[in-house]
């Protein structure tokens, strides 16, 4: 074998290692947001809060996520590090954890989940950074490392869920600990991928944001943000109140992680083939067609059924939404613009679904909040089959 064979074996070798190191990643940091969603609102619910003050809960982390991803985005770009960057954050949210358990007041809850949620939002825009940007050394697609988040957000939410049914919400804390402490320890495995050296000139990056394209398309993000926001929030408190325990809860979430794997993968191989927008539109008519099931479903069983749509919805909706956002935006933009539209996603869609949403829910009742997120998804995906149109129609 000569020198040239020989290196790039290693090279190989090196760039197998570094996907596994990345996959592993991956699914921890989604065990993470697996807690999260799935049982820090229980935990609150056990504790004696209304809908309503967990909405607002809900609604200020993501508040204040919306200056945490402009911030860590552009802290990013500007010092050349990811890496860095999430280490500091993983170790904020241990902090913010630990500064829960003693905590019976509301308005101290709301401000250390304000710290909390300025620490976890930016985690996903700049995992899905250093994974884009990862795939040109190990040579493995984007979707086929976040699938194994799907994986790691799939096995929580059902182990948890049956771990906390048998010894009671009070460890839903302590077992976040966990998972993020896990994280942080694998983090320190992975390499600090980084795209273009130039010098960034935010002057330019803000100049792309007044582009009506790039406008457009944060706009359409957030009218279909906001019922995946209002789904993703009110799930787990919906079907405890249809009598569901943790564990059926757990499951629920278990199903809706495991559909979205097969799609991601197909994506992955396949997704180039497709267009952006019609499928963002497809993605949008499931979304309200899964609202509008929850809106009528009285057993918590179906609710289940309704999960694996998530497939289409989510599964579809993420990965295409991040493909067509790297088109408009260059590399060199590549983070501020994931924390842009984090903020979007993320920040104002959860505001809106957490504050607004949460009122809706208590004083309106779930079959109106739910259906009221259909309508918004309708509204997305006649936008995005209009901006297809009119895009075709510009060439």
């Amino acid at each position: 074998m000569d020198t040239t064979e020989l290196a790039g074996t290693e090279r190989s070798s090196t760039a197998r290692k570094e996907t596994f190191s990345l996959r592993l990643y991956s699914f921890s940091a989604y065990s993470t947001a697996a807690m999260v969603v799935s049982f820090i609102p229980l935990y609150f619910l056990d504790r004696g809060f209304s809908e309503q003050q967990i909405g607002i809960i809900y609604s200020t982390g993501p508040f204040i996520s919306i200056f945490a991803n402009i911030i860590l985005g552009m802290a990013s770009d500007k010092f050349r590090t990811i890496k860095k960057l999430l280490m500091l954050l993983l170790f904020g949210q241990l902090v913010m954890i630990s500064l829960l358990f003693p905590i019976e007041n509301f308005a101290l809850v709301c401000l250390v989940m304000m710290g909390f949620y300025f620490f976890q939002t930016p985690i996903n825009p700049l995992s899905d950074s250093l994974l884009l940007l990862s795939s040109s050394y190990t040579g493995t697609p984007y979707a086929l490392v976040r699938i194994f988040g799907s994986l790691g957000f799939a096995v929580t939410a059902y182990t948890f869920g049956l771990i906390l049914k048998e010894i009671g919400s009070a460890w839903t804390l302590p077992l976040a600990l966990c998972t993020i402490a896990i994280t942080l320890a694998l983090t320190t495995r992975i390499r600090d991928y980084q795209g273009s050296a130039r010098k960034i000139d935010f002057s330019g990056f803000f100049k792309l944001l007044r582009q009506r394209d790039v406008l457009l398309f944060f706009l359409i993000i957030l009218t279909i943000s906001i019922p995946h926001r209002m789904y993703e929030g009110f799930l787990a408190v919906t079907m405890r109140q249809m009598g569901a325990s943790d564990s059926l809860v757990g499951l629920a979430w278990l199903v809706s992680a495991l559909s979205e794997i097969p799609i991601l993968f197909l994506l992955g191989k396949y997704g180039h083939k497709f267009k952006e927008l019609p499928l963002l539109m497809i993605a949008s008519i499931m979304y309200a067609i899964r609202l509008w099931l929850l809106s009528d479903i009285q057993d918590p069983r179906w609710v289940i059924a309704t999960q694996a749509m998530h497939s289409i919805s989510f599964g579809i909706y993420f990965s295409t939404a991040l493909r067509y956002l790297s088109r408009l935006i260059p590399d060199e933009y590549r983070a501020s613009g994931q924390a842009v539209y984090a903020v979007v996603w993320t920040g104002l869609a959860g505001v809106i679904s957490g504050m607004f949403g949460g009122y809706v829910y208590e004083h309106f009742g779930r079959e109106t909040f739910f259906k009221m997120g259909a309508g918004f998804a309708i509204v997305a995906a006649a936008a995005f089959l209009a901006r297809y149109y009119f895009s075709r129609s510009e060439r």
